[in-house]
């Protein structure tokens, strides 16, 4: 997002921590509503134009989107869409993604607020693995030609019983309601967004064996002291890595593999 967009978006952040942070509000309703109106204006391409006309006044669009949704959802939810409508948004575009986000991050406060967000990115995490090793379960949650229900049934019939209820929702609403992006691109804004709940860097660690207790605090701590925030490992093993780590955090890759080394060598004897 750009200029308008990122502080609109910054805004409805604020709002929506506030509003989650009431007890009296139920994170998860909030979740399935602004997930529901998310998918509205995704759908109705030209009510998301009106709301977002920069030459409407933002009271004069706060006041259509009330109507649109009163009755329809809370007076939370009501509330907040309302707020964001009345931003300024660069493009129409921008205020779903942002709604998506904020539906997100309101069913991740609902695991925060009962102690299971580190489940959460755990199965997050786990569940892209499984996906990115299985071809034909990739095929299934991205075939265009399979109904919503169905690809809803295959994801439930997965993870229900076994991962976190907040888990099942984020997932059920990336596969059915993809909006462009690939399931891996998917996966990963959920884990990021479920980090930034506590002001964690995601790190991606991938090792030939398992690490220790002491192993995966002690490299927590150089890694925090590296980039100045605490970090959340997603831990993975690979044998083929023949020793050491290699450690991705958002773009950046640092190994220090056995493996790495090897090519290095074969890089150098070759050139």
């Amino acid at each position: 997002m750009n200029g308008a967009s990122r502080e609109a978006l910054a805004a409805a952040r604020e709002s929506l921590d506030a509003l989650t942070d009431n007890t009296s509000v139920d994170a998860a309703k909030l979740a399935e509503e602004l997930a529901a109106v998310t998918e509205l204006l995704n759908r109705e391409v030209s009510l998301r134009r009106v709301l977002t006309d920069p030459a409407q006044a933002g009271e004069a669009k706060a006041e259509l989107a009330a109507r649109l949704l009163g009755g329809q959802v809370s007076g939370e939810s009501a509330d907040l869409v309302s707020g964001m409508v009345r931003a300024r948004w660069s493009q129409s575009r921008d205020l779903v993604d942002a709604l998506e986000e904020l539906a997100a991050t309101a069913d991740l406060s609902a695991a925060q607020k009962a102690g299971a967000l580190d489940d959460v990115e755990d199965e997050l995490f786990r569940f892209g693995r499984i996906v990115a090793s299985n071809a034909d379960l990739r095929a299934a949650l991205t075939d265009k030609t399979a109904t919503r229900a169905a690809k809803g049934e295959l994801v439930t019939s997965l993870l229900g019983g076994k991962a976190n209820p907040v888990t099942v929702r984020l997932v059920v609403r990336l596969v059915t309601v993809p909006r462009g992006r690939s399931l891996e691109q998917g996966l990963d804004s959920l884990s990021k967004l479920a980090a930034a709940r506590r002001d964690r860097t995601v790190a991606v660690v991938v090792s030939a064996v398992p690490l220790t207790d002491q192993q995966k605090q002690r490299l927590g701590g150089v890694l925090a002291r590296l980039y100045g925030r605490q970090m959340h490992l997603n831990l993975d093993v690979d044998p083929e890595v023949l020793g050491g780590i290699s450690v991705r955090v958002g773009d950046e890759v640092i190994t220090g593999t056995i493996a790495d080394r090897l090519a290095e060598a074969t890089r150098r004897i070759a050139g």
